[in-house]
C-alpha cells in the first residue's frame, strides 16, 4: 500500500498468516483468519467466526480497540465498485441495532467481489 493510498483512506489486503500469530490473543481457540485488509494503521479482519476491526489510536498507535462483530449481527451489506473516475471501491455493512452502516473504502487494486464473497459466505450461513 502506497502512502497516497493510506492518506486517501484506502485499504489493501494483508496475508492472513502474518496476522494469525500476531492476533492470537484475541482469537478463539478454533478461530482462523480468512482475509484481512489494512487501512493505514487499522485492520479489517475476517475470521471463520466474526469480523474484527482493529483500531489503533493515538500518535504512537499503542492504544488499540478491538471491535468484534459476530456475522449473525450483520443484517445486510453492499459493495460499490470502482469506476473510471472514482478509483475507490466501497463496502457498507449494516449491524443490527445501528441505523448507519459501517463503511470502508478500498483501492481499486483490491478485488471487491472477492471481499463481498467472503462476507457473504459467513453472513448467509
Amino acid at each position: 500500500m502506497g502512502i497516497f493510498d493510506g492518506i486517501m483512506g484506502n485499504a489493501s489486503e494483508v496475508t492472513p498468516a502474518e496476522l494469525q500469530r500476531e492476533y492470537a490473543k484475541v482469537l478463539a481457540s478454533n478461530e482462523k483468519i480468512e482475509k484481512a485488509y489494512k487501512l493505514i494503521r487499522d485492520l479489517f479482519i475476517f475470521t471463520n467466526k466474526r469480523l474484527i476491526l482493529v483500531d489503533k489510536q493515538g500518535l504512537t498507535g499503542k492504544k488499540t480497540e478491538y471491535h468484534s462483530i459476530p456475522y449473525k449481527s450483520i443484517t445486510h451489506f453492499s459493495i460499490e465498485t470502482a469506476g473510471n473516475f472514482d478509483l475507490d471501491a466501497e463496502l457498507k455493512i449494516w449491524i443490527s441495532g445501528n441505523a448507519l452502516p459501517l463503511q470502508k473504502q478500498f483501492n481499486k487494486n483490491l478485488n471487491i467481489y472477492e471481499l463481498q464473497s467472503v462476507l457473504a459466505e459467513y453472513v448467509l450461513k
